[in-house]
């Protein structure tokens, strides 16, 4: 017996019903598909069950609703979903999985990627602040983008201390952290100066370029995570719903080198993004590494799209002791902080390494000609 269309089918549905039509009504099909997967709070086979009109769901007109009725009628098998739009929950499992895990609702103390008006937020930095503070948050990271994305206004170094004036004004119970999604580029490099590096509580840093290659990029991960500057890694795959696939790399090799350096790999829990999923994730909670789950909150109300990332973890079987989000406020600035002068450390060591190398060699290269000349004279004092 064929199962219930699930809300996930219909979108997939939905989407394949707007490759047939023309542009109105394509728009109306994938807004309505979109409203399935993140909006529907229940699913359209209990409101079939109950003889309720499908038309009580978010975005559906009585049009999708007749397209919705042929399809029950006709007891469609659920679709096969292409890799665009494959491993995104849906609301109503989202919620399903917290309903069976309430503890990680409570434990969640602040979320950590949340961006204002100084870049390509919507709302102002205080307003963004209330809203977490409304949500009973301990604390939230304010991470407007950096100078290396011009096309989100990224802000330069004297923007961002400009902000922390800001913040020092802002008066609300939850604790307002310094925070930035700093651009890396395809190197793994940062574009910031270290010196206000530095004075961060938190450094989220992201990829934000050539994210639709398909060609394997693990050494880009791996290159970002020898960096000293990297607390977060922000949406890794850098995937889209039905825009862009992601980036393919080894998510093993990745996940055991963010473990061995402790820096947390992100879940964004933005629908649309969902990144990392379900099926990556499962290579983090075999490395045992930690794990950040932010909404990427440009506005007030997606910071409700935390139960996404929540349920992805769950779902992943991430432990609760490795979410970052789950520490206190000065647990969490600890492991920064002490994050950090490890890798500094490290990075130190590495570098003294390479110079000693650099050394060794320029003076074996050196020693050559003399050598040479050595060898010369012998020869020339032999024949004489």
């Amino acid at each position: 017996m064929t199962s219930p269309l699930a809300n996930g089918d219909i979108a997939e549905l939905l989407s394949r019903e707007a490759e047939r039509h023309s542009e109105q009504r394509q728009r109306a099909l994938r807004r309505a598909a979109r409203a399935a997967l993140w909006r529907w709070e229940q699913e359209a086979a209990s409101l079939r069950e109950a003889d309720r009109p499908f038309t009580e769901l978010p975005l559906v007109g009585p049009w999708i609703a007749h397209l919705l009725d042929a399809w029950f009628d006709e007891r469609i098998a659920p679709p096969v979903r292409p890799p665009l739009r494959t491993g995104f929950l849906t609301l109503t499992e989202a919620r399903a999985t917290l309903r069976e895990h309430p503890e990680w609702r409570t434990a969640y103390r602040g979320d950590l990627q949340v961006h204002t008006t100084w870049s390509d937020g919507s709302a102002s930095l205080a307003t963004m602040v209330a809203a977490a503070t409304a949500r009973g948050y301990e604390y939230v990271a304010i991470t407007d983008h950096s100078k290396g994305l011009p096309i989100a206004n990224g802000l330069d170094e004297g923007r961002f201390r400009a902000q922390w004036r800001e913040m020092a004004t802002t008066r609300e119970a939850t604790v307002i952290l310094r925070g930035i999604e700093m651009n890396l580029s395809t190197e793994g490099r940062g574009d910031m100066d270290e010196d206000l590096l530095d004075e961060l509580d938190l450094i989220v840093g992201a990829f934000h370029s050539k994210l639709r290659v398909r060609d394997d990029q693990t050494a880009r991960y791996l290159a970002a995570l020898e960096g000293r500057h990297l607390d977060v890694l922000a949406h890794p795959r850098g995937r889209r719903y039905d825009v862009r696939f992601g980036l393919v790399a080894d998510w093993g090799r990745v996940a055991r080198a963010a473990a061995e350096r402790d820096v947390a790999l992100e879940i964004d829990a933005w629908p649309d993004r969902q990144d990392l999923d379900v099926a990556s994730l499962a290579a983090v909670a075999a490395a045992g590494g930690r794990v950040a789950i932010d909404t990427d909150a440009h506005a007030v109300g997606e910071l409700a799209f935390i139960e996404f990332g929540l349920a992805a973890a769950i779902r992943a079987g991430i432990r609760m002791d490795r979410v970052v989000n789950f520490l206190p406020r000065d647990d969490l600035l600890a492991w920064a902080r002490e994050r950090r002068q490890i890798a500094r450390r490290s990075w130190a060591g590495a570098s003294a390494s390479r110079s000693r190398a650099t050394s060794v060699s320029r003076t074996r290269s050196s020693s050559k000609p003399a050598r040479a000349r050595i060898r010369s004279t012998r020869a020339s004092s032999a024949s004489t």
